[in-house]
């Protein structure tokens, strides 16, 4: 697995995105490939995070880091 950063473009009445070159490579994808991708705006993150800890810790940091990735990596 390997993250990225890409831009949406216009592509008819849809979105699109481009995968870069080194992702391409690294991942050894194919053209007619199935695959899948984690959608994760950039600000999102920290919306989560920050929201969850408001005001003050209503959890301990460890169960917090361990809820993030688990969202991260098994959505």
């Amino acid at each position: 697995m390997m993250e990225c950063e890409t831009i949406t473009r216009k592509w008819g009445n849809s979105l699109g995105i481009t995968i870069p070159k080194n992702v391409i490579e690294a991942e050894n994808i194919q053209e007619h490939e199935t695959i899948k991708i984690l959608i994760l705006k950039q600000d999102q993150t920290l919306k989560k995070t920050f929201g969850m800890v408001k005001g003050k810790f209503v959890k301990d940091t460890k169960k917090i880091k361990d809820e993030l990735r688990s969202e991260l990596y098994n959505a």
